[in-house]
């Protein structure tokens, strides 16, 4: 940061900008130099930039407005100047009522779009459920994401509002911390490039990933306070939309059905059980194997052809004792490998 840079930061904080040149301004005084701090009345010469008796009048007041805050004081070993004092309690401060000021900003903007929704369509239900349709939908569903904490759960099933591209904001979500729990459809997995360009870079980057061969509803929850209810591929071909169900009996009901699902799914990832010595493509193999999507599948996920997955699945087999995919993959599952 630059010197330029301090006004911009303490207005930022809470202080006019007045106020933030004559704190920067006492900042800049040399003890050495001999020029006397910004103005206290009588002792102290005009402030730069005073070229009258209002403006020196006004530049008193923002003096005393920073006694107040605590970022200066009166040096009576200065010969009553003005001068800064070590500053963080009172940033603190600043900072606190600053962030105390945003959130009640914040209620006040909900608060003001409620009392709109009652006014347009006065239904109990209106602040449980909302409707978006079409250009916004992508929008909405960014920003939602962007804005989790802790935990999002999802069931992931075609079709896609994204059309089925990366989701870099799950990714960073992911780095920041935030648990993301996935039951995937069979049907997502088996889309060889939805899975290389959104499936494997995020259990990649820590997404807990299981399978269903279908599953129920296309739901995200975010932080238990709000869930994402998408159209299914019927649905989506005449009615391109989504609903936001916000804390209700309804969100409830939908974050029992997920944990449900959850329990019966089946892992997508290998544990850390499983032998160092599987090569990787054996390892995507048997978590792939695990997930019941079909060899055919298998060899265009792994890119490789059907023949060198069978030589693969035969290495597999010989190393479990086991004859059929089924064995192998029940091998796997009785050793924790998944």
């Amino acid at each position: 940061m630059t010197d330029e840079d301090l006004p911009t930061h303490l207005c930022r904080l809470g202080l006019t900008r007045r106020e933030a040149d004559t704190y920067a301004a006492l900042l800049a005084v040399r003890a050495d130099d001999g020029e006397p701090s910004v103005g206290n009345p009588g002792r102290d010469r005009e402030a730069p930039g005073c070229s009258g008796p209002d403006e020196g009048r006004a530049r008193e007041e923002d003096l005393a407005q920073l006694r107040r805050l605590g970022l200066v004081t009166v040096s009576e070993a200065d010969g009553g100047r003005h001068v800064p004092v070590e500053p963080t309690i009172a940033l603190e401060f600043l900072a606190h009522s600053r962030a105390a000021e945003l959130r009640e900003a914040q209620q006040a903007a909900v608060n003001a779009y409620s009392g709109y929704r009652r006014t347009v369509s006065p239904q109990p239900t209106e602040n449980l459920v909302e409707v978006v349709t079409g250009a916004s939908i992508i929008e909405r569903i960014e920003t939602i994401e962007a804005a989790a904490e802790s935990e999002v759960l999802r069931f992931d099933s075609p079709p896609y509002h994204t059309h089925g591209t990366a989701n870099p904001i799950q990714i960073e979500k992911l780095r920041q911390g935030v648990e993301y729990r996935v039951v995937y459809s069979r049907s997502a997995v088996q889309n060889a490039a939805y899975y290389a360009v959104n499936i494997k870079p995020c259990i990649a980057a820590g997404e807990q990933a299981r399978i269903l061969p279908t599953v129920p509803v296309k739901l995200t929850i975010f932080d238990g306070r709000l869930a994402i209810v998408s159209m299914s591929f019927v649905e989506a071909e005449v009615n391109d939309s989504l609903l936001l169900v916000r804390p209700s009996s309804l969100l409830s009901a939908l974050t029992g059905l997920f944990e449900a699902s959850w329990r019966s799914a089946l892992p997508m990832h290998l544990s850390g059980r499983v032998p160092s010595a599987l090569t990787p493509i054996h390892r995507r193999i048997v978590e792939l194997l695990a997930t019941g999507v079909t060899d055919d599948t298998i060899a265009e996920l792994l890119g490789v052809s059907r023949r060198t997955l069978s030589r693969h699945l035969e290495q597999l087999n010989s190393r479990a004792g086991s004859v059929t995919r089924f064995q192998m993959a029940l091998h796997a599952a009785r050793n924790g490998w998944i």
